[in-house]
């Protein structure tokens, strides 16, 4: 997979998914009129000076080179301190393998390298599964805003990043590499030249670390030296001095 920031050649792209999972995961509550209006307020013509906005963050998600997903991201506050997950929307065709997890992680990355402090993310009152995907990868409710949509306003769930205490950031996605089973703790990060590396564990309890996951492949195949320093074998992608990972998250 392959996680990159949103261009132009994009939107068409971009607008057709967020239609395709509107309509897949939100017409028990949106009727066919609303999500239209929603894709025209959000993905009109005005969604290419979002991307030109400097505190507005589109990022898309392929798979074997084609696009299956993004996140719609902005950063506000007095500061731009606050970094927000307004969408996040992957083709219904697409979904599982930790698509959905992958670009989760990528963007609160992003954010904070961006400048934000901390990261909240929306989700409707009425997506269900929207809700318990944030609950079960490390954020809490932190309270609710309205919404409108077309010519209708709907409650929106504002979640805040839980507490990063020892166990670290709260997102453990199962994965299948190479045909085992691996639990990547996206909250124990290392920071690479590429992309991060995150600790790898082969039980659900992640007792003993079993590997790094290169979040730049997706690979299990990499070395480490006494020094901590970390190379991966497939994308060269490299860990320097453990000192450097202090609070990077």
């Amino acid at each position: 997979m392959e996680i990159r920031e949103a261009t132009d050649d994009d939107i068409d792209t971009i607008r057709s998914i967020a239609h395709r999972s509107l309509e897949s995961t939100y017409t028990d509550f949106l009727d066919e009129e609303t999500v239209d209006d929603a894709i025209h307020q959000w993905y009109g013509e005005s969604f290419a000076e979002e991307l030109a906005d400097d505190h507005s963050l589109v990022l898309v998600i392929e798979r074997d080179d084609e696009v299956v997903g993004f996140s719609q991201n902005d950063l506000i506050g007095q500061r731009y301190d606050t970094g927000r997950i307004l969408w996040l929307h992957i083709d219904p065709d697409a979904r599982g393998g930790g698509t959905g997890v992958r670009l989760l992680v990528r963007t609160r990355e992003k954010l904070l390298e961006n400048g934000a402090d901390h990261v909240q993310a929306l989700v409707l009152e009425d997506n269900e599964g929207g809700n318990e995907f944030y609950q079960d990868h490390g954020f809490e409710r932190a309270g609710q805003r309205d919404v409108e949509i077309g010519d209708e306003t709907f409650t929106e769930n504002v979640y805040a990043e839980g507490k990063i205490g020892d166990e670290g950031w709260g997102a453990v996605d199962e994965l299948e590499i190479d045909g085992e089973t691996v639990y990547v703790s996206y909250g124990e990060a290392a920071r690479g030249e590429k992309s991060p590396f995150y600790g790898a564990y082969k039980t659900e309890d992640q007792e003993e670390l079993y590997a790094w996951f290169c979040g730049n492949c997706d690979s299990l195949d990499n070395t480490m030296d006494t020094m901590g320093r970390i190379e991966c074998n497939v994308c060269g992608n490299r860990r320097k001095a453990t000192r450097w990972d202090a609070s990077y998250l």
